[in-house]
């Protein structure tokens, strides 16, 4: 398999896993704005620093004030200088579909294609005009449906396995994003009532579709160190930090086992994955001066470095040579 068609496959991943979370961010948010009485910096600004874009959406307004609703969607949707919006997402992942049609199925082409045509559309418009929440369940779910026929329609082999490699890391990298910029604000929020807490926190697992899982696993008061807890550790979770954490690793071992040929690429890779994969574990944050917040840097950090490893060894390119990738940092301190 060339570097060329690997790379394609590994970013087609990420690309529609990253469209997935932006318009399942988007709408849960919208839906948290009916539910709790918050203020628009607790709801909207922390959409923009989970996708690194706070900077860029302030540079581009030229103005230093509150973000609101509208401001924020319309520049994750449709913005074409962020290289972070659905509008740009999706036609990377058209274009990486496109390059390779020779590898991925008809029928993934097919949904691909026909989801950034509807974007483009008149229909996609109309529908962002009419019900925000409609437009991004379409998004949502057409992007669903490319990742089940990947699994369908495809030959279990080295390019599915660059997809589902790509997928899984970007899903590690926005799981650790979100739920480090949310535990932030809100723990730092002082609700007032235990209904509205709750509601919070509850909206946090809504963002990463984690809301029925959790409540089949626990029972008791909804609190943050065990909404955390959950979408870090829990094995079982296919959304977790851990999972894909996890998952990522399976699919480097397939590409490159540790008995294979010593002039194999992928070596280094398997080297950084697995002692970031012993990190994940409740232990880690068992000591005083553990925090949510210092382990999440870490896998958000690991993760990016990991790509970057990917990238070098897999397809010949530096790390800045690399398609856009979402920054590192989300929250200071």
């Amino acid at each position: 398999m060339i570097a060329r068609i690997a790379e394609n496959c590994f970013w087609l991943g990420r690309y529609l896993e990253r469209a997935e979370s932006t318009a399942r961010v988007l709408q849960m948010t919208g839906q948290l704005a009916l539910d709790a009485e918050l203020s628009a910096e607790h709801l909207w600004t922390p959409v923009l620093a989970i996708f690194g874009e706070r900077r860029a959406f302030t540079e581009r307004r030229g103005v230093e004030r509150e973000a609101d609703a509208e401001d924020v969607q319309r520049f994750m949707t449709w913005e074409e200088t962020n290289t972070s919006s659905l509008l740009n997402t999706l036609s990377a992942a058209r274009e990486a579909a496109r390059t390779i049609r020779e590898v991925v199925s008809k029928e993934c082409w097919e949904v691909t294609n026909e989801l950034y045509l509807w974007l483009l559309g008149d229909a996609g418009r109309e529908e962002y005009e009419h019900s925000r929440y409609g437009f991004f369940q379409h998004i949502r779910r057409m992007v669903q449906l490319c990742l089940g026929l990947f699994r369908s329609t495809m030959l279990h082999d080295t390019p599915l396995d660059f997809i589902w490699l790509g997928v899984m890391l970007e899903r590690v990298g926005q799981t650790a994003r979100l739920l480090d910029v949310h535990h932030h604000v809100f723990s730092g929020m002082h609700p007032g009532h235990p209904v509205v807490e709750t509601a919070l926190w509850l909206s946090l697992l809504r963002a990463c579709s984690g809301f029925e899982p959790f409540m089949k696993s626990h029972s008791g008061r909804v609190t943050g160190d065990a909404v955390a807890s959950f979408l870090l550790f829990e094995s079982r979770f296919p959304r977790s930090v851990h999972y894909c954490l996890d998952s990522a690793y399976r699919y480097l071992v397939r590409l490159c086992p540790p008995d294979a040929d010593a002039q194999l690429p992928g070596r280094r890779t398997l080297a950084l994955a697995l002692p970031l994969l012993a990190e994940l574990r409740p232990q880690a944050l068992a000591s005083p001066d553990a925090t949510v917040h210092a382990l999440l840097t870490r896998m958000v950090e690991g993760t990016a470095e990991l790509c970057s490893l990917i990238s070098e060894e897999y397809f010949g390119r530096s790390a800045a040579s690399a398609p856009q990738v979402l920054g590192t940092q989300v929250m200071a301190g």
